[in-house]
């Protein structure tokens, strides 16, 4: 079983990337928190890994922190969550805004996340919350790094990445330039996260 891995960062795409490490080529699926924590391509990259075993395939999810790899084995817990929305769930408000509202039992928030319904919500906050409030107080919340507010490529990924979610590529644009115009300083996840507000 797969917990961890190191290498190249052979490529890199919102929600996958590919590692190389002893001249093998790792797939590995990553929530939009870790893709924006990663280098540049070809860059080192180190990974905590959930190895998920299937019939016909064996798939590898990569985490930034253990923060985030813990809160995605938690949602697997849940009736109806396997891993590609746990990884969605992930993506769509952030490692630490997620702990947050299942601590708190914020099924409105929760189902602001695209693919979160009412009742998928209402499971997470049933079974997580205890999970999620012991959990929130081992942790201190990360600043976030100081980034030009002038990249317009980080607009344009910001963008993209909202579009992978699901959203129309016009709903994704403006999201972020509203959520642009509300940030003075922002880094590219605070960005999502502020457009997803918008969005909600």
């Amino acid at each position: 079983m797969i917990a961890h891995l190191s290498g190249t960062l052979l490529a890199k795409a919102p929600q996958s990337l590919i590692i190389e490490n002893g001249g093998i080529g790792y797939e590995v699926t990553v929530p939009l928190s870790t893709f924006y924590a990663l280098p540049d391509q070809n860059g080192r990259v180190s990974l905590h890994i959930y190895t998920h075993v299937r019939e016909d395939a064996l798939m590898l999810f990569g985490f930034y922190t253990p923060l985030e790899k813990e809160i995605f084995t938690m949602l697997l817990s849940v009736s109806g969550i396997g891993p590609k929305l746990a990884t969605n769930i992930l993506s769509g408000i952030g490692p630490e805004d997620l702990l947050e509202a299942m601590a708190r039992g914020d099924t409105v928030r929760m189902q602001s996340i695209p693919g979160i319904g009412r009742k998928t919500a209402e499971r997470i906050a049933l079974e997580l919350r205890e999970r999620a409030m012991k959990l929130k107080g081992t942790i201190e919340p990360s600043a976030p790094q100081v980034i030009p507010s002038q990249d317009k490529g980080m607009l344009d990924d910001a963008a993209s990445a909202l579009v992978n979610l699901g959203y129309s590529a016009k709903s994704a644009r403006d999201a972020v330039e509203k959520a642009r115009s509300r940030l003075d300083i922002f880094n590219l996840q605070s960005l999502i996260k502020e457009a997803l507000r918008v969005l909600a």
